[in-house]
């Protein structure tokens, strides 16, 4: 809930202190901005606004919640949750439905989480995704509405990195935990369904945005297969940003043109960071 992690954000507008107003409705800053309480228990806290990223949609969201909670992606959590650790307070960009950093909740007695993201749909689900979870809408490349050096670790699920701002709000011995796709995910979904394929050359770009900042100290490879059925495989195209550039018609066409159960490769990096 926000008020597990109210001490850890600041006003978006000008950086200082954060308390409740009135009846918890209301978040209110030492110079009198105030940001409204969802009654889902999210707050927006975005510096300029809405701007023009409006993230996944609640199709897109709950997709993803029924492929993650089905547990095909479980191996990435345990790999995400392991390379965290014991910490006190974790953030993670771009939260989605929260479903990692539920995780890594439950695996870290007593820490409390932030879920950031962009889309007010998501924020809806990382409010509930776990008792100690904050959920907050806000723009990474806008700037986070959280404390300097007050985060033990942050995770990036498949999710965009702004290098100075996760290093500001990291402490000196915290750590950044990245997960990225190989060339290998979900090929086999490639070319039948119309996936956006990898950049080959994305471990490269990843590496670029991070100099300076962060120094690689882990690196592991997550890979297996699953068997999906068509509409596992379904939730799967309709939770990523390939749903954008297809239509619902043509992927169950596709996809019902495919055997049952669709054998399909799940390939990441999970690496992790210290600042330098």
């Amino acid at each position: 809930m926000l008020a597990d992690v109210i001490d850890l954000l600041i006003c978006p507008l000008c950086g200082s202190d954060l308390d409740f107003g009135d009846d918890d409705k209301f978040l209110l800053c030492d110079r009198g901005h105030t940001f409204d309480v969802a009654r889902q228990g999210y707050v927006s806290l975005q510096s300029g606004g809405a701007g023009k990223i409006t993230g996944d949609s609640a199709d897109m969201i709950a997709a993803r919640a029924g492929f993650l909670d089905a547990g095909h992606f479980a191996p990435i959590a345990d790999a995400v949750t392991q390379a965290v650790g014991s910490v006190g307070t974790v953030l993670e960009v771009g939260a989605g439905t929260g479903h990692y950093l539920a995780a890594v909740l439950d695996a870290a007695d007593g820490a409390r989480g932030i879920g950031v993201d962009v889309s007010k749909a998501a924020a809806r689900r990382v409010a509930r995704a776990h008792p100690r979870v904050g959920s907050i809408v806000a723009d990474v490349w806008q700037g986070l509405p959280v404390r300097d050096g007050s985060i033990d670790a942050v995770t990036c699920v498949f999710s965009p990195r702004n290098a100075s701002e996760l290093r500001r709000v990291l402490t000196p011995e915290g750590v950044l935990v990245v997960v990225t796709p190989t060339e290998r995910h979900q090929r086999e979904l490639t070319a039948t369904v119309g996936l956006i394929g990898v950049d080959e050359d994305k471990a490269r770009r990843l590496g670029d945005s991070l100099a300076g900042k962060f120094e690689a100290v882990e690196r592991d490879v997550v890979e297996y297969a699953v068997q999906l059925s068509h509409d596992a495989v379904e939730a799967f195209v309709a939770m990523g940003p390939s749903a954008r550039h297809t239509t619902p018609a043509a992927r169950r066409a596709s996809i019902e043109s495919m055997p049952e159960p669709v054998h399909v490769t799940v390939s990441v990096t999970v690496g992790t960071y210290r600042a330098v």
